[in-house]
């Protein structure tokens, strides 16, 4: 059966070249969902992978190959927003199409 991992917008640089490792070490390899990364992302996250003629490339620096500048990440400070498409409950725990 071939693996064909989950690659939203919410996961961070981190997140899809964890996936991309599991992907390189998988025989059963099938796809990958990607989500392209800002400029600004690609600059605070160095070692972001890479998207080109449709391959996705991981950066060769040791671990899954990306770092995080904490300097120029601590000038976007986390906004704890819920996000609307989260929002598949009601207060009553019913689901809900959001």
């Amino acid at each position: 059966m071939r693996t064909a991992w989950h690659g939203p917008g919410d996961v961070s640089p981190v997140g899809h070249a964890a996936n991309l490792h599991l992907d390189l070490s998988s025989p059963n390899f099938g796809i990958q969902e990607w989500y392209p990364f800002s400029d600004r992302m690609r600059e605070v996250f160095p070692g972001t992978p890479s998207l080109r003629g449709g391959y996705a490339y991981v950066h060769e620096a040791p671990g899954l190959g990306v770092d995080i500048d904490e300097t120029l990440a601590a000038k976007f400070p986390c906004r704890n927003d819920l996000p609307f498409w989260t929002l598949a409950r009601l207060p009553d725990g019913s689901p809900a199409r959001p």
